[in-house]
């Protein structure tokens, strides 16, 4: 997810929003939309209607995830979805993700 805009000033927020499948096979956009929103100084991810995901998928979020980070842009969540909780949860990665709190 190497950098393409060389602008010395990052837009403003992005929003990215994941598909309701949100499996690797499916995710060419959205790959797209997060390199692109690198380009951002904060960055904001809908995860709530994610219906199925895969583990390459999160693996993905992972990477971007690391790759935000390292450009010190700020990351959080507006929703994740129960598919996405409980597949985060049971391969370990929720808290690596920063998803939101499960709803009570």
């Amino acid at each position: 997810m190497g950098s393409k805009n060389k602008s010395d000033t990052p837009k403003g927020e992005v929003r990215v929003g994941m598909p309701a499948d949100f499996r690797i096979g499916e995710v060419t956009d959205l790959h797209r939309q997060l390199r692109d929103a690198l380009d951002g100084s904060a960055i904001v991810l809908d995860g709530g209607a994610v219906e199925r995901v895969d583990t390459a998928a999160l693996q993905l979020l992972v990477a971007f995830q690391h790759e935000a980070r390292k450009r010190e842009r700020a990351l959080s969540w507006t929703a994740a979805s129960a598919p996405l909780q409980d597949a985060a949860g049971q391969l370990g990665l929720a808290q690596i993700l920063a998803l939101p709190a499960k709803p009570a």
